[in-house]
């Protein structure tokens, strides 16, 4: 059984918008309804959760095509923390599969903020978790890279063929990603930036793949004209 997770949690303070970016409406679909869609298209995919604020949990379910509400399974209440938030809806998922009688193998991890990805991306992201306990798509640094300890000056060059920018969607082992999880509760987990940390800590066995340029996340105004312009020229 494959899940998957959509966090959409966030307030998206950086774009400066009245809501949260990931609502905002763009061709009369909203934000989060291309990552939906595609989840809810991947054939690789069985159920689905999404982490959001109790506010906008109509207005989601509201907007679901058919081929979501065959998949959906629950809302999950967002955390202190992304990687909070996570836990929550690997929560969800795991009592939903419990009272069901089933078992959740293999957990994608997405955000809304990331609309561009298609069911065909996610397929082959799960297809190449087979023989490892995670998988994250990477790209390859462009630019030099240099590390600054003081945010001033330069204090090193790093190597930049050895240095990858991370993205979602992340795809893990479910059990093993929880166990991962758990045992950083309930303190230290709160001190994680990225999904694979806690996989990595526990020394999971996560192998990378090429991600996309296309696959590019939503964090600024720039990112979101991007997508606008995008989406206004097909």
């Amino acid at each position: 059984m494959v899940v998957a997770i959509i966090l959409s949690g966030g307030t998206g303070s950086r774009i400066g918008l009245d809501v949260p970016k990931q609502y905002i409406n763009i061709k009369d679909r909203m934000l989060i309804n291309y990552s939906l869609d595609a989840v809810a298209n991947c054939d690789a995919i069985d159920l689905f959760c999404v982490v959001a604020a109790s506010l906008w949990r109509d207005k989601i379910e509201t907007s679901f095509s058919k081929a979501c509400k065959s998949k959906f399974v629950g809302f999950a209440n967002p955390g202190e923390t992304r990687q909070l938030s996570i836990v929550s809806g690997m929560m969800l998922i795991k009592d939903y599969c419990h009272k069901n009688g089933i078992t959740a193998d293999t957990v994608v991890i997405h955000d809304a903020a990331r609309p561009n990805v298609s069911a065909f991306m996610l397929e082959d992201y799960i297809k190449a978790l087979d023989g490892h306990d995670g998988i994250m798509p990477v790209l390859p640094m462009k630019d030099t890279v240099y590390l600054s300890k003081d945010g001033k000056t330069v204090s090193e060059l790093l190597n930049r063929k050895e240095i990858f920018a991370g993205q979602a969607p992340e795809v893990f082992v479910f059990g093993k990603y929880l166990k991962a999880n758990e045992e950083l509760m309930p303190e230290m987990i709160k001190t994680i930036n990225g999904s694979t940390e806690p996989a990595i800590l526990a020394g999971m066995d996560v192998a990378m793949v090429e991600g996309s340029e296309k696959n590019y996340k939503i964090t600024t105004k720039d990112d979101l004209d991007k997508f606008v312009q995008e989406q206004n020229a097909r």
